[in-house]
């Protein structure tokens, strides 16, 4: 069930239709047409019962365990994906392994998904690692790969009554936006058997949204019980809960025209079209692919900027300092550095505009690619191995530093303005330096 909605006033709703281009006189959809489809897309993607019960159960599991809120977090494992080959070891207590300074107070929390989390390194790698080494004092590791800016929010909410600090560091990466419009991640992702149900499929809570009549409402894990994620399996509960699913109408628009499953008739993502404010008209599949992605861009980018202002307002309430910080797949970053365009622009803007601290790792990455005499896929080679390598960790470290230290109050210790904190270096022209204690 929702737990709040937002919506514009009856008024503005009818001014957004009196706008809308009008609409050429067409048969209704082919309701049992797009049923059968979605039925036969939704039967694709089951679990066997079997592998639900293990990973209930945690008989077997790559990691993740199952959370009635969350949908998932991270258990104790050692997967070989690091960089050259390598095993990169994951350990955890509530948030991931602290190690530098882990012994001394911590005032900085960090969230986020698997650019927070830093897939692909090992504990001591993080970029939270080698802040904390630079910085003389701890930060936590609450992020979890997989998850959405609107998970990484209500997990904020729940760590910051367990070990709550002043100041926090929120990452969102580039899918993350997408993400917040699943109930059920195996709609995007598919599944092909003997794929692990984990994280990667597993329910989650969402939100709906609708940047034209400015909708946004919240929606509860679909499996909130043990029991519940049983129905995974069950060709009928998924049908009658997901058969309306926006994300569902997406991901049918954008398959491949020439497989052997049908797309979904025009008519369901021009309504759709209608409903969120755009002027379309679907005439060749080309334009429905294209139409179902500013479909879910624009939605997905709506959704993170509700919710950084949810994040924003309690971090006020609760008297803690924010730092955003955008991360980016190489995906993305290579299609910048090459073209210079990005999809997440209005999101850039909303936060310039609303003046909140932040740390844009696409301008960093752009300036310091100026810096090379290189191929845009020779730099990305540098950073990234899917997720970043621990060459990645330290830049997206020091590409943080300074607005991280600008914010703390005290100043870390690397930083401190007390003489006697330190002993100064000063240069001696017959010897070329000495020390000398103030």
């Amino acid at each position: 069930m929702p737990k709040t909605s937002l919506m514009v006033s009856g008024l503005a709703c009818l001014v957004l239709t009196l706008l809308v281009a009008p609409h050429e006189a067409r048969p209704a959809p082919e309701n049992e047409t797009w049923e059968r489809q979605a039925q036969d897309y939704l039967k694709s993607i089951l679990y066997p019962r079997e592998q639900l019960e293990d990973w209930i159960s945690g008989r077997a599991t790559l990691g993740e365990s199952y959370d009635s809120q969350l949908g998932w977090l991270l258990a104790d494992r050692r997967v070989k994906h690091g960089i050259d080959g390598s095993i990169s070891t994951y350990r955890y207590a509530g948030a991931r392994r602290t190690i530098m300074y882990g012994d001394n107070p911590c005032r900085i929390n960090t969230y986020g998904n698997s650019f927070t989390h830093c897939d692909q390194v090992s504990d001591g790698e993080t970029w939270q690692e080698v802040l904390a080494a630079h910085l003389c004092e701890p930060l936590r590791n609450f992020g979890v790969g997989g998850y959405s800016v609107y998970q990484a929010y209500l997990r904020m909410l729940r760590e910051e009554t367990r070990t709550p600090t002043r100041y926090i560091i929120f990452n969102i990466y580039d899918d993350d936006h997408y993400r917040n419009l699943h109930g059920w991640r195996n709609i995007r992702l598919g599944y092909t058997t003997g794929m692990w149900p984990a994280a990667l499929g597993s329910t989650m809570p969402y939100v709906v949204v609708n940047p034209a009549t400015k909708q946004f409402t919240e929606f509860n894990n679909p499996c909130p019980t043990p029991e519940s994620v049983r129905n995974l399996s069950d060709p009928d509960w998924v049908f009658e809960r997901f058969k309306d699913d926006f994300v569902l109408k997406i991901v049918l628009a954008q398959r491949d025209p020439g497989t052997s499953s049908p797309q979904p008739s025009y008519d369901v993502i021009e309504e759709l079209a209608r409903e969120h404010g755009l002027r379309i008209s679907i005439g060749t599949p080309e334009e429905l692919k294209r139409t179902a992605e500013e479909l879910y861009t624009r939605a997905a980018l709506f959704a993170t900027m509700r919710i950084v202002e949810k994040i924003e307002h309690f971090a006020s309430a609760q008297g803690k300092q924010l730092l955003f910080v955008l991360s980016y797949g190489q995906r993305n970053a290579a299609q910048v550095l090459k073209t210079g365009e990005r999809f997440d622009q209005i999101l850039l803007d909303f936060l310039e505009e609303k003046r909140l601290p932040h740390v844009d790792l696409m301008e960093a990455h752009r300036r310091d690619f100026a810096q090379f005499n290189l191929t845009v896929d020779e730099y990305i080679r540098r950073y990234w191995i899917g997720h970043y390598n621990p060459r990645g960790n330290f830049f997206q470290a020091f590409a943080i530093k300074d607005k991280l230290v600008e914010l703390l109050d005290p100043k870390p210790i690397s930083y401190s303005t007390d003489p006697s904190t330190y002993i100064e270096m000063k240069p001696n022209r017959s010897q070329g330096s000495s020390l000398r204690q103030p």
